[in-house]
């Protein structure tokens, strides 16, 4: 059994690794329990989407880069190695996110979430409006 990362995945690692080299802040942000803080770590959210690292997870048309199990969890160990600062969307990115294009609601709110302008799960909002089914 070859235990070993792929090319591909060592590749992905590698642009993980120096991406957040470039892109983490030097210092830590603000509680995210002040307004500021909050603002800090959204705009934080703002960055890495438009990187395509929100959600790394998702299909490209949600801004995600389609990483599979493996990549996913290179990603989130490459995060916590640069000592990225903590996520303030993970309720609304993890617990409904995006799977195909025929989850059209799905779809529709998923953006907002990736990239840090809804923070609670994305499913609330659509079973308010009456789209929840």
């Amino acid at each position: 059994m070859d235990l070993d990362w792929s090319p591909e995945e060592q590749r992905f690692r590698a642009e993980a690794r120096a991406w957040l080299a470039a892109n983490v802040p030097s210092r830590p942000l603000p509680s995210g329990d002040t307004r500021a803080g909050f603002a800090a770590h959204l705009e934080w959210e703002r960055a890495l989407h438009r990187a395509r690292w929100s959600v790394v997870s998702w299909p490209r048309e949600y801004g995600g880069r389609e990483a599979t199990l493996w990549e996913w969890l290179i990603f989130e160990e490459e995060y916590y190695r640069a000592g990225a600062p903590q996520r303030v969307t993970q309720n609304g990115i993890f617990l409904l996110a995006p799977r195909s294009s025929a989850s059209a609601p799905r779809a529709a709110a998923a953006d907002p979430a990736a990239d840090g302008r809804r923070t609670g799960p994305v499913g609330a909002g659509l079973v308010r409006a009456g789209r929840g089914q």
